[in-house]
């Protein structure tokens, strides 16, 4: 006769969340994104008491309180991290600069938004937060200042959609180019983390991002061989005048994910698209007509 089956229920593990002088919108928004039962969430009413909580208990993410300064709350983080050298911080500020942000970056914080928040973003960032691997390798500043940055970034799509909000924040761009810039830098991101840096976390892409009176400027370098548009059927750009979605069947295929439309509508958001000579680096630039002097 068989032993019985061994039905006994391991616990599940609860992770642990402090929120830092929550205003009712934010603290709902986390409530609802951390899933209850393997979420326990605590409050503290500022940074003093948040670094002296931290100090005593280790958590798994922290977001500081949106009434706070980006200076503040980078040397909150500081502060913490001496204690607790992987904790994942996201920072909500009242006001902060471009300088700040690059000093959060330096200092390993997860995330930075400035007002006026979007919910949605920071609901999406707090997701990202709760997965994956330690990703304090993810983002490494080489050089920066507000108007010019060199990064390494990791060859995931976590760490490519942080670093579109760190940059978001850093280039402070007037409205529609914030979107449109966001969403071509993203797509050509994720090109070269997919197609050169075939998503292997050992390898990074090298992303330079000028921020001029008139222009944005990115310049992305990925770690591959190259391509030509005749080796990328897969890819909207190149398919033939009479046939524009014959990308699509050729992807399914191939076994490859819903897509290929990424440098086709990076073309169409941004004013100059240029890829080098060997094809895995690509220039994108900007020109903001928003920001442009008016004529006498």
């Amino acid at each position: 006769m068989g032993s019985a089956p061994n039905t006994e229920m391991r616990p599940v593990a609860v992770k642990n969340a402090l929120l830092v002088g929550a205003d009712p919108n934010i603290q709902s928004l986390v409530l609802r994104v951390l899933e209850r039962g393997s979420w326990i969430v605590q409050s503290v009413p500022d940074n003093l008491a948040a670094l002296a909580t931290a100090r005593g208990r280790a958590f798994d993410l922290i977001v500081t309180s949106d009434k706070t300064s980006g200076r503040e709350d980078i040397e909150l983080l500081r502060q913490i991290r001496r204690v607790r050298p992987h904790t994942r911080l996201i920072i909500l500020a009242c006001e902060g600069t471009s300088s700040d942000v690059i000093t959060s970056m330096r200092e390993r914080a997860f995330s930075y938004f400035s007002k006026p928040i979007s919910l949605d973003t920071l609901a999406d960032m707090i997701r990202l937060a709760t997965e994956g691997p330690c990703w304090d390798d993810g983002i490494e500043v080489v050089a920066g200042t507000p108007e010019l940055i060199r990064l390494l970034a990791r060859c995931d799509v976590k760490t490519a959609d942080r670093l579109v909000q760190f940059l978001n924040e850093i280039a402070e761009l007037p409205d529609p180019e914030r979107n449109q810039v966001a969403t071509a830098f993203r797509e050509m991101l994720l090109n070269a983390i997919e197609h050169g840096g075939r998503l292997d976390p050992n390898q990074y892409v090298e992303i330079e991002y000028v921020r001029a009176r008139h222009m944005v400027a990115c310049h992305i370098t990925d770690p591959g061989p190259g391509f030509t548009l005749d080796e990328v059927p897969h890819a909207a750009i190149a398919n033939p005048t009479d046939d524009p979605i014959r990308h699509i069947a050729i992807r399914e295929e191939q076994g490859m994910r819903p897509g290929g439309f990424g440098v086709l509508l990076a073309q169409r958001l941004v004013d100059e698209l240029i890829y080098g000579q060997n094809g895995n680096e690509v220039l994108l630039i900007k020109y903001l007509v928003s920001a442009r002097p008016k004529s006498a």
